[in-house]
């Protein structure tokens, strides 16, 4: 059983693209995942935040935020049609998550083209992001924890993309709390790594919707870094930097 006296923070995890290396969308030949950081604390914050917003917009706290159908103005989102709306929800939205001091931001993105080129079109893309993102998420506690919280865990809650693919994935993760990654000694991620869950949409996550919300300005800033970009602008600061250098953001390869 978990101690929960020690869990101090969650990571949520998302993605935007697919894995697929052989088939890919040339218009979107890119895999982002991204991933949220949130203390305990912080977490009771953002989820008021957006149990707000979901009243103030649907009258429902159950709207399940989906950055896809938000963008394409379907499903719960048919109302932002009107433009008038519209610019209320982007600008309340906006207003949230500039807040960069109430969550940490890690990613990578993988782009498929220049990647099977120098490595292989069979290459794990979801495993080798994971990798990074946790060991990021890892010396981000490392870096910025008080001497009372030195035993602090984190919880990794990534959404359900289907039984094998979870099960490939807990299997992924299982090998590196034995092997490490790159920068993190297995010793080391299985003291700060709590859990390792998989949860559905359906759960209602707000963590899991602002990592969604995240992934695509992220890709899309990837593709192009030199248009105008808004969105990813507002959650630039909260990506993870230590000492004036960012490096919560992995462009592979770069």
């Amino acid at each position: 059983m978990e101690d929960i006296s020690k869990i101090k923070y969650y990571l949520y995890i998302d993605e935007c693209g697919d894995q697929n290396l052989e088939n890919f969308n040339p218009d979107f030949p890119i895999f982002t995942l991204c991933g949220v950081l949130v203390s305990r604390q912080n977490k009771k914050e953002l989820e008021a935040s957006f149990i707000s917003l979901k009243k103030e917009f649907w009258g429902d706290e159950n709207v399940i935020i989906h950055s896809r159908d938000i963008r394409r103005c379907k499903k719960k989102f048919i109302n932002l049609l009107d433009l008038e709306v519209k610019q209320r929800f982007y600008n309340r939205i906006n207003e949230i998550l500039k807040h960069n001091e109430a969550y940490v931001i890690v990613a990578c993105s993988i782009l498929k083209e220049p990647f099977i080129r120098l490595f292989s079109n069979t290459e794990d893309v979801y495993g080798l992001s994971l990798s990074y993102l946790l060991e990021r998420s890892i010396f981000c506690i490392d870096d910025c924890v008080a001497d009372n919280e030195k035993e602090a865990v984190i919880n990794v809650i990534f959404e359900k993309r289907g039984k094998i693919e979870d099960r490939n994935l807990t299997q992924f993760y299982n090998r590196l709390r034995v092997i490490g990654t790159k920068w993190v000694t297995p010793e080391r991620l299985c003291k700060r790594i709590g859990s390792f869950t998989a949860r559905s949409k359906k759960d209602n996550l707000i963590g899991l919707q602002i990592a969604d919300l995240i992934a695509y300005p992220i890709a899309r800033k990837v593709l192009s870094p030199q248009s105008v970009n808004p969105a990813f602008d507002i959650i630039e600061p909260s990506i993870y930097s230590s000492k004036g250098i960012m490096l919560g953001f992995k462009i592979i390869p770069h």
